[in-house]
């Protein structure tokens, strides 16, 4: 899963990232309401952490270009604002949650965590496709009833397919949800996590679920 987190207090950003990177999630951040746009040009998001109070465009700028341009991103405004008018205003301009600041930082996940899987359309973080079972939250897959153990980034492929499962996914969409800006990987790292993936998942069980789907990517879902 994807972040954007847009604050322009620098110190603050930093803490939020790196909690956000102890997760397991991956996160671009930015400090300036313009770079924000831009970064929100070039990829799309599973959430978006957005202060309001910002250089170059205010945090409500930023969403309303984003809903003006269908972006359904969920996003989480951050403010030190309290009045109740400032978080109506808030959330009627487009956003999907209000944190104040100061904040625990044990809200904040857990806030991140309600805001992707409402916009996965799921009541819980657990998900399963035939015997294969994912549990977002706990961090563990079983196949069968058997544990098995994945790399932080093996998961974060495996998440992303599973959330999806039944939709084909591009390489690159892959690639945008589990790596930011800051990768300099090879092209074909999808790839490469997808073979690792099907050995751990797939090798040994009749029923394959991790398909390649020639010219459009891949997809998880129960095939013989």
């Amino acid at each position: 899963m994807r972040i954007l987190v847009v604050e322009d207090e620098k110190n603050l950003n930093e803490l939020i990232v790196k909690k956000l990177k102890l997760e397991h999630y991956s996160v671009d951040s930015c400090t300036r309401g313009d770079d924000a746009l831009d970064y929100l040009m070039c990829t799309s998001y599973d959430a978006v952490i957005l202060d309001i109070m910002l250089p170059g465009a205010s945090g409500l700028e930023i969403l309303a270009k984003m809903r003006s341009a269908k972006n359904a991103a969920p996003v989480l405004l951050l403010t030190a604002r309290d009045s109740i008018e400032d978080r109506v205003t808030g959330l009627d301009a487009g956003a999907d949650d209000y944190l104040i600041k100061p904040f625990a930082f044990d809200e904040l996940l857990a806030r991140v965590r309600v805001l992707i899987r409402r916009n996965s359309k799921g009541v819980s973080n657990v998900f399963t496709v035939a015997d294969l079972t994912v549990d977002c939250d706990a961090r563990t897959v079983t196949r069968g009833g058997i544990p098995i153990s994945l790399s932080s980034k093996e998961f974060a492929v495996l998440e992303c397919l599973i959330r999806q499962s039944g939709t084909v996914l591009s390489r690159d969409r892959i690639s945008s949800h589990i790596w930011n800006y800051d990768y300099d990987g090879g092209s074909n790292i999808v790839d490469v996590y997808i073979r690792y993936l099907r050995r751990k998942i797939d090798d040994g069980h009749d029923i394959k679920l991790i398909h390649t789907v020639r010219g459009a990517g891949y997809v998880l879902r129960a095939e013989k």
